[in-house]
């Protein structure tokens, strides 16, 4: 099993990590902390040196609550720092971005993925993915960041977010994408109470079965706070039970703050999996 991002190959036999770099003033785990180009350069470095397998960089905050950023100031804040980590680093580069304004500079600049919270279903943004040999990220999320939260409802989750996501692979497909550049992340904390985000969670297996490769985004989220009482930044442990268990049911991709932690802690999870298989 091998992700497809332009000129690298990912290998998801066994499970990976992806390492968060935000570039926002605002984002609700970091937000600030790597606003400058030497920062994140730094914070990207380090990332990689404990064992980030993709380098997926923010410039506009998502969190519940969160107003939409401009694309030209988005640009702004991420553009440079694209440049530098693809000069620098020997991994791939992934954008997390909704806009295909963003996405077809930061293609053009080197990055090697996108991870769109919006599945490509803005205006442009699947085109510009398919004009490139970039793997992408498809999301699912209820409603718009600012008010995705406010008592969101489903009549089987699991259900729903796996209905959603085929019909996004099944429009990559179309629009010419090759299924080896593909991901589906069913947005914990995106549109969810903390009940759908346990259940999506437990069901998780399904999803992983379908055959498309699973990105699991658990760190530090308010789910974590509001199971151990904890604040952001105090949420590591939490989080790394989270990886652990995304892992057991089947995610291929973990994405993440603390690297180092969560690469040992996927290494477990994934080597106990083998065993409980037959495999290891």
């Amino acid at each position: 099993m091998q992700l497809r991002c332009g000129r690298y190959r990912v290998d998801l036999v066994t499970p990976v990590v992806m390492g968060v770099l935000n570039v926002t003033p605002d984002s609700f785990a970091d937000g600030g902390r790597h606003t400058t180009r030497a920062a994140a350069l730094a914070q990207a470095e380090r990332m990689a040196e404990e064992g980030a397998a993709i380098i997926d960089v923010g410039g506009e905050s998502t969190r519940p609550g969160a107003r939409p950023v401009a694309a030209d100031e988005e640009l702004r804040r991420v553009l440079p720092v694209v440049e530098d980590l693809v000069a620098r680093l020997a991994v791939p580069v992934s954008v997390d971005t909704r806009h295909a304004a963003v996405m077809s500079a930061a293609l053009g600049a080197g990055a090697s993925m996108i991870n769109d919270i919006a599945a490509l279903r803005e205006p442009g943004a699947l085109a510009a993915v398919a004009a490139s040999d970039a793997a992408v990220c498809l999301m699912h999320m209820r409603g718009e960041p600012h008010g995705m939260q406010d008592a969101p409802v489903y009549a089987d989750v699991a259900a729903e977010v796996l209905g959603f996501l085929r019909a996004r692979v099944a429009a990559c497909r179309a629009a010419g994408i090759d299924a080896g550049r593909l991901v589906v992340d069913p947005g914990f904390g995106f549109g969810k109470t903390l009940a759908h985000n346990l259940e999506l969670l437990r069901r998780l297996p399904e999803l992983a079965a379908d055959g498309v490769p699973v990105l699991a985004g658990l760190s530090r989220k308010s789910m974590v706070g509001q199971l151990t009482g904890r604040g952001v930044g105090e949420r590591l442990p939490g989080s790394l039970a989270l990886a652990v268990l995304a892992v057991l049911g089947g995610a291929r991709i973990v994405r993440a703050h603390d690297v180092g932690p969560t690469v040992d802690a996927v290494k477990v999870a994934a080597a106990f999996a083998g065993e409980r298989n037959g495999t290891a």
